[in-house]
């Protein structure tokens, strides 16, 4: 009989499926916005006001950067859980990265909401 040692919280499928669909929505927002951007003849600052003054863009900014935010604390969060061995650092560079990823929320929403 084989004894396996389980670490972790058993995110597996969970994160998985989560990794394809923020991947899915980040590469859906990147093609629209490209596609904007490219059938605009002039790109200036009225240009890019016009496209984030109305709230659907607006929504789907905070979707993409959500999702961005996300796909990367998994990311993170599995490498960190792979590599790192010392519990005490793994729980300090977690919790940081949780900070940080918090605060480019909080900003995210200052910054699309403030216009």
């Amino acid at each position: 009989m084989v004894n396996r040692v389980v670490t972790g919280a058993h995110y597996g499928l969970r994160d998985w499926l989560v990794q394809r669909v923020t991947a899915a929505l980040m590469a859906v927002y990147s093609v629209a916005l490209a596609g904007y951007l490219l059938l605009q003849p002039y790109v200036d600052y009225d240009t890019w006001t016009a496209l984030f003054s109305s709230q659907p863009m607006r929504s789907f900014t905070l979707l993409f950067l959500l999702s961005v935010f996300y796909h990367a604390w998994v990311g993170v969060r599995d490498i960190v859980m792979d590599y790192v061995k010392p519990a005490g650092v793994r729980l300090a560079i977690h919790v940081l990265v949780i900070l940080v990823l918090i605060l480019y929320v909080i900003w995210a929403v200052q910054i699309l909401w403030e216009m």
